[in-house]
């Protein structure tokens, strides 16, 4: 059986990493449409990027996420087990992103064939996030488990951002 066959199978599903806003299930079931928490795996570990608010998001009006390569560092994130249906609800999404395909680490175990977005075009500089972003951005981090001390960094590098630039409305 050809894989484009399997692929179109009403089982057939795709691993997703979020690093966001999609990090919170509620949220990413706002876009998609449905629950999305039956198919969270778990918290995931992207080596070797860097994460930062290089994307002013036209839609929320503020910085939104992204990675960018940096050896040495890491990225928590949620790995998510999607069907494939919901793969161009989840590009729409996206919008102003491009599929990028990592490994993760999961629950002490490699994902090789994750796809998770990056901005198409980066700013050389991080734009602050608003408040709304700001919170749904921890509400999903904290929801799905991430380490503590990776939330509080997450905080405190947001908080930075919106006390060097004027605050934007939400």
């Amino acid at each position: 059986m050809s894989s484009k066959l399997t692929d179109l199978s009403p089982d057939a599903s795709f691993y997703y990493f979020a690093y966001g806003s999609c990090m919170c299930p509620v949220d990413l079931k706002r876009s998609l449409g449905e629950s999305t928490h039956a198919y969270v795996v778990g918290p995931a570990t992207l080596e070797n990027y860097r994460l930062g608010f290089f994307r002013r998001s036209h839609r929320r009006n503020c910085g939104v996420l992204d990675v960018t390569p940096d050896p040495g560092n890491s990225v928590f994130g949620v790995l998510y087990r999607l069907p494939w249906r919901l793969s161009p609800l989840l590009d729409q999404r996206e919008e102003g992103y491009h599929h990028h395909e990592v490994s993760v680490l999961c629950n002490g175990r490699p994902y090789a064939t994750t796809r998770t977005y990056t901005v198409i075009e980066k700013l050389s500089y991080e734009i602050a996030p608003n408040d709304w972003y700001f919170d749904v951005v921890l509400r999903g981090a904290l929801t799905c488990g991430l380490p503590e001390t990776y939330c509080w960094q997450l905080f405190h590098h947001m908080h930075k951002l919106q006390q060097q630039e004027p605050r934007q409305a939400a």
